[in-house]
């Protein structure tokens, strides 16, 4: 009986043990299950924290898909009223030389004309210019844009400048932190050369008249270039590149090289002394159907292409997401 009774305890007891045992082995599985879970998350966070987010690129797009020179203005343009260079002494820089309209090619799609008009010599004469707002340097800078070898009505010659620039002011003569980028086409010719011209040009500084002095280099075509061009200005690593159509035009550096904010600019004027000596109003036309600018990127014609069809295909109209500089910069729209 006593027997009996002490294989029942440690019976009993070994049961016991087991239990405990199977307890003890589950809960260090829960515990190492936990840790597990715990270093895997911990793990999670730290790829999290340490992952590198990608900001946005600063871009400036504008269609100009306006009906009006109100929307227009509330995208930060200027147009110009302010007398003075360049151009003809005494023109006037107008506001009716700006207007929308539906693109013949693509009836989906607007563009803006600027108009410039003379009688000729010694006579009436009104230009051109849009200006945006002063916040740019470094990045790249695209538009596309129609030049006209001959005026709307009129008599033919003139010698007349269709330009897409980027701009600071001028705070003194030879100031030597001016920067200014230029794409600038002559139909018929000027500045000591005959035919139509285009030009890339990147200028150091220059002082304006009566005191005319320049530092600038630049580079040229003589061949028509009348209709519909895309010209890209790229401004980086020290270097300022300009394409026509995908392909590379000139390429500057150096003392060249931009050092102050810039404005971007389109503009219309007539050369001085370069009207041909007859009478009668003419027009010249300049198109322009989209502007862009990324900042700190120095984007290939193809990355351009692919960046505006895609905003254009979004049905993206205008897009500003470039900061103005603090203190605001004042962007005068004078030259």
């Amino acid at each position: 009986m006593k027997i009996c009774n002490n294989f029942r305890t440690s019976a009993l007891s070994i049961s016991l043990l087991f239990l405990l045992m199977v307890v003890s082995l589950g809960s260090s599985a829960k515990q190492s299950t936990s840790l597990r879970a715990e270093a895997s998350n911990n793990r999670d966070v730290t790829l999290t924290t340490t992952k590198s987010v990608k900001s946005k690129p600063e871009v400036l797009f504008d269609d100009f898909s306006y009906n009006n020179q109100n929307e227009l203005k509330k995208h930060g343009w200027i147009v110009r009223t302010a007398p003075g260079w360049p151009g003809v002494p005494g023109a006037t820089w107008s506001e009716n030389g700006v207007s929308f309209l539906k693109d013949l090619n693509e009836p989906r799609n607007r563009i803006l004309r600027m108009t410039s008009s003379t009688d000729g010599p010694n006579a009436k004469t009104t230009q051109t210019q849009i200006c945006h707002q002063r916040k740019y340097l470094e990045g790249t800078y695209a538009a596309r844009v129609r030049f006209t070898d001959s005026p709307v009505s009129g008599p033919a010659g003139d010698q007349i400048v269709q330009s897409f620039y980027t701009i600071s002011p001028l705070k003194a003569a030879m100031d030597l932190d001016y920067s200014e980028l230029d794409f600038e086409y002559l139909p018929n010719g000027g500045w000591g050369i005959a035919g139509p011209t285009l030009y890339a040009t990147t200028w150091e500084t220059f002082s304006p008249e009566p005191n005319w002095k320049k530092d600038n280099v630049f580079q040229h075509v003589i061949a028509s270039q009348a209709g519909w061009h895309t010209l890209i200005t790229q401004v980086a690593g020290g270097k300022v590149r300009y394409f026509v159509d995908g392909k590379v035009f000139a390429e500057h550096g150096g003392d060249y090289y931009p050092e102050d904010t810039m404005s971007i600019n389109f503009n219309l004027w007539f050369i001085k002394d370069g009207m041909v000596n007859v009478s009668g109003a003419r027009q010249y036309q300049e198109d322009i159907d989209w502007v862009f600018y990324e900042a700190k990127s120095a984007l290939t014609p193809e990355e351009v292409e692919k960046q505006v069809t895609s905003l254009r295909r979004d049905s993206v109209k205008f897009r500003d997401t470039v900061p103005a500089k603090v203190p605001l910069l004042t962007s005068p729209c004078n030259f």
